[in-house]
């Protein structure tokens, strides 16, 4: 249960000046260390066994303000402890102020809901909160799609403090009346910009209008991404009340953690080109990202017959054979994975020493996203992409800038093809995945931290 996660790695003495901007009304002040942070001596042992040694600049701001019972809008970037910058005041609250469970034999009544977009981060999640509150009485469950529903059923009507989930399959249960949300304290929506666009925006809807909700204002909203576009701040902001908005610094995928690479390739060229790049990689973990689900199958294959242990991942799999894809590669057994969509985001790969991204995505946001399952928490890694002017000559603009944040090198051709190209939906500024679009006087603040100071339809439905 604590061995699993990665560790911090050589560079992570960055984060201590790594900017941040916080913004509304009344900023708790950030924590120095988890030692002063008020969290319960439980939760710090299971941080000490954990292996964390100090809080990042997002557990830093969230932390305190969690503890503050204030909604939050957090945006900071993949790899930089978003879980736990959640987890640990959510459950540290539960045990300061208990609440008796509310469960019958037809329904439970949660007391925090965490909801992702895909089943892999959802369980991801859940083995998080279980790592978190061992040893105290948090029941927590998990519930997603693809998987047997009367064994979900039973657990969840046994009762629990917290539960995670994919949406389709709690809406599935609320439908059922097997859950209600009447004891419901706490609501997270992790990889809220993915949850609030087009795609889930209907189910949200649906489970914010449920007759059971309480109210805005009298539970606690948390949404966290590694991006938030000012579209879907708008759209968030109706789920939250007198809410801060904390911005922290590219920490993780869009910096120099991770040196970022193009190969200018047509689509005739790639399979010999990633043949090329496994072999260099002398069997490290890579995580290789594809747009269709049958390329994922055709590429694990290549790979296979060329003698590299390769595996898949994607929406079109049985829930076992993903769930085993992904334990194959944790573990090393296999050690390439190809995958689309459904692994681009949260998920947290040990070692993962490369990711290549076979096919760019259509978003910026998912290029983010997708190269952020390296390098993370301080430590190196590399990302490679194969460029086909053919299709990728939209998202030229916007990689640019992308490369430019992180101070990276700069293909002249990469160059050329974004001057030529006029689109580009890239609207962050400076460095930070989002600013707070709402207007604030004296209101923000910005901390530069310095020691000792302190779319693919893959997802669930």
């Amino acid at each position: 249960m604590f061995t699993g996660g990665i560790t911090s790695g050589m560079n992570f003495d960055k984060y201590d000046i790594i900017q941040v901007n916080v913004t509304g009304e009344n900023v708790p002040k950030p924590i120095d260390n988890f030692e002063n942070s008020n969290l319960r001596q439980l939760l710090l042992d299971n941080i000490q066994k954990s292996n964390y040694t100090r809080p990042t600049p997002v557990q830093k701001n969230a932390i305190p303000i969690i503890m503050a019972k204030r909604d939050l809008m957090a945006c900071a970037q993949t790899g930089s402890g978003k879980t736990a910058a959640f987890l640990l005041p959510l459950i540290n609250l539960l045990l300061s102020e208990p609440k008796n469970l509310v469960v019958s034999a037809e329904h439970c009544e949660p007391q925090a809901i965490i909801v992702s977009p895909t089943r892999e981060l959802t369980l991801q999640i859940h083995n998080e909160a279980r790592k978190f509150s061992h040893g105290s009485p948090i029941k927590t469950v998990v519930t997603y799609g693809g998987a047997a529903l009367h064994h979900q059923a039973k657990q969840v009507l046994k009762g629990c403090h917290i539960l995670v989930a994919t949406p389709g399959r709690l809406l599935d249960f609320v439908d059922k009346g097997r859950i209600t949300f009447s004891s419901l304290r706490f609501l997270v929506l992790d990889e809220a910009d993915r949850m609030l666009d087009m795609g889930f925006m209907p189910d949200i809807e649906r489970m914010m209008a449920h007759s059971t909700m309480v109210a805005t204002g009298e539970r606690q909203t948390l949404m966290f991404s590694a991006t938030f576009p000012e579209e879907i701040q708008r759209l968030a902001g109706q789920f939250l009340h007198n809410y801060l908005f904390l911005a922290v610094g590219i920490v993780g995928s869009a910096c120099t953690d991770v040196e970022q690479q193009f190969h200018l390739v047509t689509k005739f060229e790639k399979r010999p080109k990633l043949t090329e790049l496994i072999k260099s990689e002398g069997g490290e973990k890579t995580l290789v990202f594809v747009e269709m689900k049958r390329t994922a199958d055709f590429i694990a294959a290549f790979l296979s017959e060329q003698a590299y242990p390769t595996t898949s991942i994607h929406g079109d799999r049985l829930q076992r054979e993903r769930e085993e894809a992904l334990a194959d590669f944790k573990s090393g057994n296999m050690a390439v994975l190809v995958a689309t969509a459904v692994a681009a985001r949260g998920l947290d790969i040990k070692n993962v020493a490369h990711v290549v991204n076979y096919d760019l995505p259509k978003s910026i946001d998912e290029y983010v996203h997708r190269i952020g399952r390296t390098g993370r928490v301080g430590n190196r890694g590399k990302a490679t992409s194969f460029y086909d002017p053919e299709f990728d000559t939209p998202l030229a603009r916007d990689l640019v800038k992308i490369l430019q944040q992180a101070g990276q090198q700069i293909p002249a051709w990469l160059e050329k093809d974004a001057v030529n190209n006029t689109s580009s939906s890239f609207t962050r500024t400076g460095r930070f995945g989002g600013k707070d679009f709402r207007k604030f006087e004296n209101k923000e603040e910005t901390i530069a931290y310095s020691e000792p100071q302190p779319r693919e339809p893959e997802e669930e439905w």
